[in-house]
């Protein structure tokens, strides 16, 4: 994959005029329909692949120009292995969720109204058929669901008297809710990453063989079928300890902030038994969240989503539970339920939960916002990761009941135009995420990102990336969200691995009164990385990174890996006699090492070497064949706080093994860019080598 071309910065352009792709499906025909009244389906074309159990789909009743109708869409399932289910359409539009089994789904739509006819005969008069094939992916690693609950709980949650004598308040009924308010997202989240262009991938979830529930109708004829699991986890904690630690945002007097995230993690470990080096995603919700009506504060209840790269945790109480739906027919129903919230017995969270439907939003929407930040999403400007999700109902509704949120009387017809969305940086986030590949994705590798200070004649830096450079956030001085960025293009599913920045191209895709304030930049790979430059002003500055060499040549010192904090760290700084000698031939690289690098050592032909840190643990030799030429270009390392391990790279394509901690840290590739050379190392050593960076010439 060729790398972009140097002129291909000045060509960005801010995040505003980007127009996202909206693939076929806006005038894809279903394969077959009775009626000009027959559904279409505009959101998925016929004979599509997608990848989750419950697929959101939209459509319309006749034609644009026809007379807005109101009435009922039946889905039928594939084989009536799911019952029948209806959604309502209003003005001619519908929204439905369609249950799907392995393999091609035949679904077929009818439409039925009182005010259109619908014959006598046994055939629907107003039908369209619709094909799907479901393939699920279960070698990706699954979003677990997982309910939290005190060691002495009764396995109850929060809801009015009338609610409990309705349907219970029970711990089978929370793990119903809880699965079902999981596909919601599900359904939410592939739709939309297909409507920025990036396929229908989603994350799925661990699947058990059990009774099921996504229907009312397998609650009473006992059916089995394949779906989410959720987890049930007991504390070590009491109920009562798990309600006093506070972190409501609303209640100013919590002591303990974050200690229900703490106690999560902990427990997720302890249950899913994670080891070293296991990856696990799980979404938690805390069954002993109470509603404290004297202190109008939630007990026992935090929104709080992140990790420790390993095991990424997102959490949230149960104190809108009672609204959530339990059941797909259940839907439709509670989005437009409007029941006020009686604080009496459950809360009104952030006095946006004034109703049924706007409670089933904020719950829902808000652990959907913490899955998020589960995933690396930070708070973004607008979307779900911002607070849109109180508008989340819009996604599957054409219709919106009276809102006590803003006082307004709803909307007649909703559409895509009003619906809450994810983020573009958001979708981003998703698209290289282990989570979400699809089996059409390549292989992405490392996805470290080194930049690269050089002398281009523009004052610029080179970002590179093994696994190739997906988009850059900009975060003027002031910025604590990101407003402005710019994405590289994929071409045959590869992304560029080698991209010029320039100072002056950057500073264009912000607004003129931002453009002289210090500028945070933000790179990421398709390989999933990052790399974070806190004032691209003091990168860009030649004359910081200049290094010179003895024969008068200039180098320049790349990003470096490590945090040089260690007791006794000292800076150390080497310049490869091979790099400006032409007579010094370079045989062998001896590399020192325990459980981490203590140094690496150059042997010159002559008998002479060259020490980078210090010698240490156990010395390995690594002998170039100079024979055919071989040398030395590069390296790979595991680096964190400090170098883990490394590993040789020369120019026959060989690697030597590793030294030091292999899993230690995380993964970078050094290689200097195209037209420069290695030309020697900078960093620091304490202990060990607590710093790293390549020196690059010409």
């Amino acid at each position: 994959m060729a790398p972009s071309s140097p002129s291909a910065l000045p060509a960005l352009r801010p995040h505003c005029q980007l127009v996202l792709r909206q693939g076929p499906t806006q005038t894809a025909p279903n394969a077959t329909s009775s009626s000009l009244l027959a559904p279409r389906v505009l959101s998925v074309s016929d004979g599509s692949w997608v990848h989750q159990q419950v697929l959101l789909i939209y459509g319309q009743i006749g034609e644009a120009s026809s007379k807005p109708l109101d009435g009922t869409v039946t889905v039928n399932h594939h084989k009536a292995q799911f019952p029948p289910t209806q959604w309502p359409v209003s003005d001619s539009h519908f929204k439905a969720l369609v249950h799907l089994e392995p393999g091609w789904n035949r679904l077929r739509l009818d439409f039925t109204s009182s005010k259109v006819s619908t014959g006598s005969g046994s055939v629907p008069t107003h039908a369209s058929w619709l094909h799907i094939n479901y393939l699920p992916l279960n070698q990706l690693p699954p979003l677990q669901l997982a309910i939290i609950l005190g060691s002495d709980s009764p396995g109850t949650y929060d809801a009015t008297p009338d609610r409990i004598q309705k349907e219970g308040n029970s711990l089978d009924l929370a793990v119903r809710k809880f699965r079902m308010a999981a596909y919601l997202w599900q359904a939410f989240t592939g739709e939309q990453m297909y409507r920025h262009g990036f396929g229908r991938r989603c994350f799925r979830f661990e699947d058990a063989w059990e009774p099921g529930t996504l229907t009312w109708q397998d609650a009473a004829s006992g059916r089995f079928r394949t779906q989410a699991k959720i987890h049930i986890i007991r504390s070590s904690k009491t109920t009562a300890e798990l309600r006093d630690l506070d972190y409501a945002q609303q209640y100013d007097k919590a002591t303990k902030r974050g200690a229900l995230f703490d106690i999560a993690m902990e427990e997720v470990k302890k249950y899913f038994h994670v080891q070293p080096g296991q990856k696990h995603y799980v979404s938690c919700l805390f069954l002993d969240s109470h509603w404290d009506p004297m202190e109008k504060t939630i007990r026992g209840h935090a929104a709080l989503g992140g990790g420790d790269g390993n095991v990424q945790v997102a959490i949230f109480g149960s104190h809108a539970l009672q609204s959530y739906p339990a059941t797909l027919e259940e839907v439709p129903l509670v989005f437009s339920d409007c029941t006020r919230t009686d604080t009496a017995w459950v809360a009104n969270d952030c006095n946006e939960s004034g109703s049924t439907w706007e409670a089933a939003n904020i719950g829902i929407g808000a652990h959907l916002h913490e899955t998020g930040h589960l995933f690396g999403c930070p708070h973004q400007e607008s979307g779900v990761m911002l607070r849109d999700y109180v508008t989340l109902n819009r996604t599957f509704t054409c219709r919106e009941p009276y809102c006590t949120r803003t006082k307004s009387p709803g909307k007649r017809l909703v559409l895509q135009a009003d619906e809450c969305r994810w983020h573009r940086l958001d979708a981003l986030r998703f698209r290289f995420h282990p989570c979400f590949e699809i089996p059409f994705d390549a292989g992405n590798g490392d996805g470290s990102v080194q930049v690269w200070t050089v002398d281009d004649g523009q004052g610029g830096v080179i970002a590179t990336s093994k696994s190739g450079l997906a988009w850059v956030e900009l975060y003027p001085e002031g910025d604590d969200v990101c407003h402005y960025w710019h994405e590289w293009q994929e071409s045959d599913g590869q992304y560029p691995r080698q991209v010029p920045l320039v100072d002056s191209d950057l500073r264009a895709l912000l607004p003129k009164e931002k453009r002289s304030k210090r500028l945070k930049l933000e790179i990421f790979s398709a390989g999933g990385g990052k790399h974070v430059v806190e004032d691209f002003s003091i990168l860009s500055n030649q004359k910081l990174a200049r290094v010179k060499l003895p024969n008068g040549r200039c180098g320049y010192r790349g990003s470096k890996l490590g945090y040089s904090q260690m007791n006794g760290s000292q800076p150390q700084e080497l310049i490869l006699e091979s790099a400006y000698i032409q007579t010094k031939l370079l045989v062998c690289v001896r590399v020192h090492h325990g459980l981490a690098l203590d140094g690496v050592e150059f042997m010159y032909e002559d008998g002479t070497s060259q020490l980078f840190g210090k010698r240490g643990g156990s010395p390995s030799d690594f002998p170039l064949d100079t024979r055919k030429g071989e040398h030395l270009i590069g390296f790979e390392l595991r680096a964190g706080l400090w170098i883990d391990g490394l590993q040789l790279l020369t120019s026959l394509g060989r690697r030597s093994a590793w030294f030091g901690n292999p899993n230690g840290g995380s993964g970078h590739t050094l290689i200097p860019p195209r037209g420069y050379t290695l030309g020697g190392i900078s960093g620091s050593c304490g202990a060990w080598v607590d710093g790293f960076a390549l020196i690059i010439t010409r």
